[in-house]
């Protein structure tokens, strides 16, 4: 498809006539500007705060599912997500990579890209902006986009509310939110929510969450204001085991995932997390001064693959000193932004325990020194994620500092251009020692000893971005735009630990993306169409060398996308849209190492990211109070190992609905996930040895919730 017959096709659109723009959202964080998102040069998803109250949501992906270009899916039906951007996060084998998490202004992703999920209240967040693809100034050492999570500002009035849900298989939730004026300069709010879940339907898989956020702002008398949040979380969760092909099958038939054979079956994430922000603003004529301030101290205790992490003394904190300078360019209103941030992520004493509880079993292995297969006791299941001998300990410390800068103007009235950049210097210094460790080829621990035993990360790397975008005002309801980026993307402290014990350096990867669009907004229309080419060299890929997972450079992958998505009003009370994407991600340079030797898989398709995706929804609210709205969704095929020898077959039309009733004060809805009960895997994946696993996706569930405002 050549891209100038995309753009013809939709100017056709462009001849719609309207008075007003009625449907727009505003991005406040794209720009770093309140801006509409007609008017941003890249792709960019609003979701709002209806949109987030009809679908009861309560975790990160439920909201950010049905964007195109976004796949978002999690195996254990709670705040704990595979969430992936146009291809980058593919490479994470648990939380998110790449991707840049923010709320309110404040990075929730650490310097090395990871980001924890389990301490964001998404009944605190009012809207959620998604920016895809590489060069944000939000981004630093993320490529694959921008999430910002916003909540309601402590100065926003707004009326108190209690809520209250009950669902089947033990589903739990409580919410109340209160704001009051303590003086004529302050104000203050609170939040709290407790949910809960048991998942009956497979083994070890509740979850429980206590949440509690205490907002307080104070306006000075020059009008400028300080705002300050505390929130805490206590988070318990139960992970649930992968499943073969024939456990795959039983579910099929089932809907039950029971009596694995996996052997790590106590697997679970406990967190505590206490997190304070401050910002302040203040306008000195034509400069608004924006510094923010924000710390957290959090604990988990983590039994994962082979060990149980322990670690009770880890600490964030970070700066980020932002001013906006409002000036004139070329005649007209122009805009600066400009910053510096500072981020340090501090493990001390972080410990790796050895699991006490085992059962063990007999199994043939291959002895390389005798050439024959032998019986050996290896581990066959746990029976409790009880710790036992210390394996490994380790002492951590990661910093990120950066600059940015972007300029925003517009050489003519019909054209806007946005130029930025940033420059960040990241650096890992991670010391440890391994006493022992799970050795994936023998299916058992073993000692380690000598220079294998000391663990001596220290690795520096400076990564640079910078985007060139242009909108052009084609007519009054559609802009057409265009854009440039590039970004690169480190490696993380332990793919960096797992490659030099393969004798592998990691190097960062470097992406270049090129995109153009067109987004229309009419008075009963919000169309937008994007397509981009995004070209990537080392990519950072994981792979099995020796049934152990370790990382290496990719060489060359490049990732072809179209992305639609729409939203049409067909009276005042009922809209219906859709969203779809192509998306044609491929190796141009990449050589596997299976068995000892390295197998090219020039040419073939990356793993897990389905060629097609789409979601379709209709929402209909009555002025006598009813309410409804349909979701369906659904992945095509994809493949299940770069090796491309298999296929997953993917799913279709995975349906949610909402009915619900508002009177006055009060609001009572019912909300059904999976209303067809589809048992399908939310994740399948084949590795080098031929070894096949699916990750269940959640069956049909439902939770009835009444709200009242007072």
């Amino acid at each position: 498809m050549k891209i100038k017959y995309s753009l013809m096709t939709l100017l056709a659109l462009s001849s719609i006539n309207a008075e007003e723009i009625s449907l727009e959202a505003v991005s406040v964080t794209a720009t770093k500007i309140a801006t509409p998102t007609k008017d941003v040069s890249q792709s960019i998803a609003v979701v709002d705060e209806q949109t987030i109250e009809d679908k009861n949501i309560l975790n990160i992906q439920e909201a950010i599912e049905n964007i195109p270009g976004v796949n978002a899916e999690s195996s254990t039906n709670s705040p704990s997500p595979r969430l992936i951007i146009r291809g980058a996060g593919l490479k994470a084998r648990y939380g998110v990579r790449e991707i840049m998490v923010m709320k309110d202004g404040v990075p929730l992703t650490d310097p090395d890209s990871f980001t924890r999920f389990d301490f964001i209240d998404m009944q605190d967040v009012s809207s959620i902006e998604v920016q895809k693809g590489p060069g944000s100034i939000n981004a630093a050492n993320t490529t694959g986009g921008v999430i910002q999570l916003i909540t309601k500002s402590v100065f926003e009035g707004g009326e108190d509310r209690i809520k209250i849900g009950v669902g089947d298989d033990g589903q739990k939730n409580v919410n109340l939110k209160v704001r009051g004026q303590l003086g004529e300069k302050d104000f203050a709010s609170l939040t709290f929510s407790k949910r809960a879940i048991d998942n009956t339907w497979r083994d070890h898989n509740d979850f429980d969450a206590t949440q509690v956020s205490l907002k307080h702002g104070h306006i000075f008398e020059d009008e400028s204001t300080l705002e300050t949040e505390f929130s805490y979380t206590e988070s318990n969760m139960n992970i649930p085991t992968d499943m073969n092909a024939s456990e795959f099958a039983t579910f099929q038939e089932t809907g039950e995932q029971h009596n694995t054979s996996s052997q790590w079956q106590h697997s679970a994430r406990d967190s505590k997390i206490f997190a304070i922000n401050t910002k302040y603003e203040k306008e000195i004529g034509n400069v608004l001064l924006k510094p923010r301030f924000y710390f957290n101290t959090w604990d988990h205790f983590h039994p994962v693959t082979g060990l149980i992490n322990d670690a009770d003394d880890n600490s964030v904190y970070g700066t980020d000193l932002e001013l906006n300078y409002g000036h004139e360019a070329f005649g007209r209103e122009a805009t600066l932004v400009a910053g510096v941030t500072y981020k340090a992520d501090i493990t001390n004493d972080a410990k790796k325990y050895q699991y006490a509880d085992i059962d063990y079993e007999t199994s043939m292995v291959y002895n390389p020194a005798t050439h024959q297969m032998e019986a050996v006791s290896v581990i066959g299941q746990t029976t409790s994620n009880d710790k036992g001998v210390l394996a490994q300990t380790e002492d951590s410390t990661t910093i990120l500092y950066g600059t940015y800068l972007m300029e925003t103007f517009s050489p003519t009235e019909e054209i806007r251009i946005d130029v930025s950049t940033r420059i960040d210097k990241l650096s890992f210094d991670i010391d440890g020692f391994k006493d022992s460790e799970y050795d994936y080829a023998t299916g058992n621990y073993v000692d380690v000893t000598g220079e294998d035993s000391i663990i001596n990360v220290d690795e520096d790397y400076t990564l640079f971005s910078a985007k060139l975008g242009a909108i052009y005002r084609l007519t009054n309801t559609t802009n057409a735009y265009a854009s440039i980026a590039t970004a690169n993307q480190a490696p993380t402290g332990s793919e960096i630990d797992a490659a030099l014990e393969q004798g592998i350096t990691l190097d960062k990867s470097t992406n270049m993306n090129y995109e153009i669009g067109l987004k229309t907004r009419t008075e009963n229309l919000s169309l937008d169409l994007a397509i981009y080419q995004n070209n990537v060299d080392d990519e950072i890929v994981q792979t099995v060398v020796d049934e152990r997972i370790v990382y290496d450079n990719a060489g060359k992958t490049k990732k072809k996308g179209i992305e639609l998505n729409t939203v049409y009003r067909v009276s005042d009370i009922l809209d219906i849209g859709g969203s779809y994407a192509y998306s044609n991600f491929k190796f141009d340079e990449y050589s596997e190492k299976v068995r000892g030797s390295l197998v090219s898989r020039n040419g073939n398709y990356l793993p897990y990211i389905p060629k097609n995706q789409y979601s379709l929804f209709a929402a209909l609210r009555m002025e006598n109070g009813f309410k409804a709205r349909v979701t369906t969704k659904g992945w095509g095929s994809y493949y299940m190992d770069n090796a491309n020898t298999e296929k997953y077959e993917g799913y279709d039309f995975v349906t949610d609905l909402m009915l619900g009733y508002e009177l006055e004060a009060h609001n009572i809805q019912l909300n059904v996930r999976n209303l067809t009960n589809a048992y399908y895997a939310m994740q399948a994946s084949k590795d080098v040895y031929d070894n096949v696993s699916y990750k269940a996706a959640a069956p049909r569930s439902f939770m009835v919730t009444y709200s009242y405002q007072f």
